[in-house]
């Protein structure tokens, strides 16, 4: 007889599933926030073009400091090389009958304070227009240090206009040394005037050298982005929607490749999702027909054990059939919607005693020397571990169950071989290793190609391949695995390794 509460408690289960998944579905649609351009500042382009912009800024700068260091140097160069003509004219010429006035009128128009030639010994001033206050630096024409240059360049940039320099330089043949004070106030005018020129130019640039980056950027990186992000948002809205799908450009750099592979996993989701809402329905309708089945199978059943009763040789030679068949179609359908739930229950780890769960299994399924089976349990009586004793008791009967329908299947096929299966478990440090063969056949082709694969992992004609699927999937929840052992012996080897302490 059927349980007609666990049918209709069954039943919404399935239903239930099928409900919450649309609501998924519609809350991944419905919730979805629209396409929005970020703000200004915080776009993926507007970043770039900053980022040019710091990068010019920061390069001219760079270029900048050499290039203000040498322009002083070259002003001062100019400086005392426009001195030194008149300069040694005076100091070779002494006869010249020229007044001290003019002189000094002609070789201070550079606003020069002193000028003094040396020749190593002896040094002759040739002109002053005053006593020079104390000199700030010293700066040797003929030995110019890079460092020492720039310090100068900026020292008269921030703190010039009105410090005394003194600059010298060897001129002539003779290796006399022109020497003269000066006070640096042209000099820094000069200097501004130059960085007032070079910022106008860096400037001007800058904005051309990032109008150009960002143009290329933009065209090559951000805007690809960009239709990669508005396009993944447009698809979770309508994944079933086909017209969702990237299409990719033709480009064979890293954003090409990742706009196929884009629209290869939105292809494959889209698959998935539209396979999942064909399950959902089947699903549901199912579950409706599930219950006026078994309640044709429950009359069914009552009216085959009616007829078990007879005494009719004819009737008690069909009767076990039809038995057998109703059982069949009963176990089918609880099967079914078993897997139909969305997800298997909590694991309730606690100590279990292994063999006794074995034991327990074999008496479900009478596996006894009547059967013409030998069943070997090789694990300890004291064998403990730390399992959902339920969900265990599950997979090992999964596992057992195939093992005996294989070798029972072999023998109406007329097969004479030895009948056995075998439980064997060891445990280390970390892992418990549970291993269950039998003598059978062993697995189809069909069934190892789609092992625990549901509806096509069979080993029988007739089954639906769920035993071995559920077995995977609870072994999995106790972050475990199982796999099947190819040791190139007879029939069927399965091995689950489960953490010894989860």
């Amino acid at each position: 007889m059927f349980d007609e509460a666990n049918d209709f408690s069954r039943e919404r289960n399935f239903a239930g599933n099928n409900a919450m998944m649309n609501n998924d579905n519609t809350l991944s649609q419905g919730n979805t926030p629209p396409f929005l351009r970020p703000p200004f500042l915080q776009r993926l382009s507007t970043k770039f073009l900053l980022l040019s912009v710091l990068c010019v800024l920061v390069a001219q700068v760079l270029i900048f400091v050499p290039s203000i260091a040498s322009m002083r140097i070259r002003w001062l160069e100019t400086e005392l090389a426009s001195v030194a003509p008149v300069s040694l004219i005076i100091e070779r010429n002494t006869t010249l009958d020229i007044p001290r006035h003019v002189q000094d009128m002609v070789l201070l128009t550079t606003d020069t304070k002193a000028i003094i030639i040396r020749d190593g010994i002896s040094s002759r001033i040739l002109a002053m227009t005053e006593v020079p206050k104390q000199v700030t630096a010293e700066i040797n024409l003929d030995n110019v240090n890079e460092a020492d240059a720039i310090i100068g360049a900026f020292d008269t940039l921030f703190y010039g206009g009105n410090q005394y320099l003194k600059v010298y330089g060897t001129i002539g043949d003779r290796g006399e040394i022109l020497e003269m004070i000066i006070v640096d106030d042209q000099l820094r005018k000069a200097m501004l005037a130059f960085s007032r020129n070079i910022a106008l130019i860096s400037l001007l640039i800058s904005v051309l050298a990032t109008g150009f980056i960002y143009l290329v950027i933009n065209n090559m990186l951000v805007r690809p982005v960009t239709r990669m992000h508005r396009n993944m948002i447009d698809f979770t809205q309508a994944p079933d929607n086909p017209r969702m799908i990237i299409t990719p450009d033709e480009r064979d750099d890293e954003l090409g490749i990742a706009q196929r592979q884009l629209a290869y996993l939105q292809s494959n989701l889209q698959r998935t999702f539209v396979e999942r809402k064909h399950l959902a329905d089947l699903g549901l309708a199912v579950s409706k027909i599930n219950h006026d089945l078994r309640n044709i199978l429950a009359s069914a059943q009552l009216i085959s054990d009616s007829l078990a009763e007879v005494q009719d040789p004819s009737v008690k030679r069909f009767a076990p059939r039809l038995l057998r068949a109703l059982n069949r179609a009963i176990q089918y359908t609880e099967t079914v919607i078993a897997y139909g739930r969305s997800q298997e229950s909590a694991s309730n780890i606690q100590l279990t005693n292994l063999s006794t769960l074995i034991e327990e299994i074999q008496e479900t399924l009478h596996i006894t020397s009547d059967t013409g089976i030998e069943f070997q349990n090789n694990v300890s009586d004291d064998f403990e571990i730390y399992v959902d004793g339920d969900q265990l008791y599950r997979v090992l009967h999964n596992l057992l169950k195939n093992s005996m329908q294989a070798i029972t299947q072999m023998e109406q096929t007329g097969e004479n071989t030895t009948k056995r299966i075998c439980i064997n478990a060891i445990y280390d440090d970390k892992n418990v290793q549970i291993d269950v063969q039998d003598t059978g056949p062993g697995l189809p082709k069909l069934a190892r190609d789609y092992l625990f694969v549901a509806f096509r992992g069979s080993t029988r004609k007739d089954g639906t391949g769920l035993g071995l699927a559920i077995a995977h999937e609870l072994v999995r929840a106790h972050g475990g695995s199982i796999k099947l052992i190819d040791d190139g012996e007879i029939g069927t080897h399965f091995r689950i390794i489960l953490p010894r302490n989860i």
